[in-house]
């Protein structure tokens, strides 16, 4: 049971890895340069289409990485 658990947390971790590297910076282009911080704090660039997918999958794989290190402790004792 403990070797599935932590099976799974090696290629949750690895996924998430991908995701996150997958993802555009928040100040692509001439214009993140130039007033990145405004439009970062005022939010005017809404995450859309691969994005957004990319974005959630990180936040379904960060939580599943949390659960299952819990678990893998929790087993382990």
């Amino acid at each position: 049971m403990v070797s599935v658990i932590n099976i799974l947390l090696v290629i949750d971790a690895i996924v998430m890895v991908v995701l996150v590297l997958l993802q555009s910076g928040k100040s692509a282009g001439l214009s993140g340069a130039i007033s990145g911080g405004a439009e970062q704090l005022f939010g005017k660039q809404k995450a859309r289409g691969v994005d957004l997918i990319l974005h959630r999958g990180t936040i379904v794989t960060a939580v599943l990485f949390f659960i299952l290190a819990f678990l893998s402790a929790y087993v382990l004792q």
